[in-house]
């Protein structure tokens, strides 16, 4: 048994793992539960282990997928292509909507955090239809956060700007100890310890620290400053919105509600936009995993 199958069995008891083609490569996927389909989407550097507080809470009114997204975890990691970014969130979206339909969900509920959030808003976006309710967790869209960014924002967000550099500067750099970089993130975000499981950091360690997750998530920074820019800048120039009913939450503690007008952005972005912060830091599922379930009850409904 690899730790990753360990951690699963221990944290996420019942759900069972798939590993879905696509056009790209292999995504791990584990599923359970009855009801209308959802879909949570993890972040950085983590794996679809951040929901294990939340996740088997909500399988007995819906039926549950977690994935790990493209580039982290157990699913496949495209490498650095110099004339084509694989992690745009367009890509990274149409991938996920790929992993649906192939499971038989054509229009799903969508709960995500951190880089995954980025990945479920533009699939909100480009995939209206499939979407039938957001979530979105601690995170500000591209074009709105670099247009805001400050100097204390670049200080507390360092790696927005770190990582973004040329291929293969920050890899070189993180390459002497990937794993400190990565308990730097997992660890600096919030001003409390978040009271993670061992059995999932030791997963997120292990399946984030190697050269070309490391690469991955460079690679995902890089587009996020060089293209998904510019693909938020179109819709904003046509005025397109999320259509769905959405809810933004944020750590109230954290960088994202420090230093962000959360709502004035997000309104801006959603035709039907509500609005729950919560009480921690950037980790949210881990940290507040209670008020998060207490705000997807609410939020979520089973109605097809």
């Amino acid at each position: 048994m690899t730790v990753f199958e360990e951690a699963d069995a221990q944290l996420l008891p019942g759900f069972e793992r798939r590993m879905i083609e696509t056009a790209q490569g292999k995504v791990l996927a584990l599923t359970t539960g009855t009801g209308p389909a959802l879909l949570m989407l993890h972040g950085d550097p983590q794996t679809h282990l951040c929901w294990h507080h939340i996740a088997p809470k909500l399988t007995d009114r819906f039926t549950v997928v977690l994935t790990d997204i493209r580039g982290r975890g157990e699913t496949h990691k495209l490498g650095h292509n110099p004339d084509q970014n694989a992690y745009t969130k367009r890509d990274m979206a149409t991938e996920q909507l790929e992993v649906m339909r192939s499971l038989g969900h054509d229009t799903f509920a969508l709960v995500a955090h951190d880089r995954g959030a980025r990945v479920a808003r533009r699939l909100a976006l480009d995939h209206p239809k499939a979407v039938a309710q957001l979530v979105v967790m601690d995170i500000i869209p591209a074009l709105d956060f670099y247009e805001c960014s400050n100097a204390q924002i670049a200080q507390d967000y360092f790696y927005f700007s770190f990582l973004t550099q040329d291929y293969p500067v920050p890899e070189t750099l993180i390459a002497g100890d990937p794993e400190a970089f990565l308990k730097l993130i997992l660890t600096g975000l919030s001003d409390k310890a978040v009271p993670y499981d061992a059995h999932a950091l030791r997963a997120y360690l292990e399946a984030n620290a190697t050269p070309d997750a490391i690469t991955a998530m460079c690679e995902c920074f890089r587009a996020g400053f060089h293209i998904d820019r510019r693909h938020d800048q179109a819709d904003r120039d046509i005025g397109k919105k999320i259509e769905c009913p959405t809810l933004v939450m944020w750590g109230e503690r954290g960088v994202v509600g420090t230093h962000f007008d959360v709502e004035r952005i997000w309104r801006a972005w959603c035709e039907q936009a509500q609005f729950a912060p919560m009480p921690s830091g950037h980790f949210i599922p881990e940290e507040a995993p209670d008020d998060v379930l207490a705000a997807l009850n609410r939020f979520l409904t089973t109605e097809t």
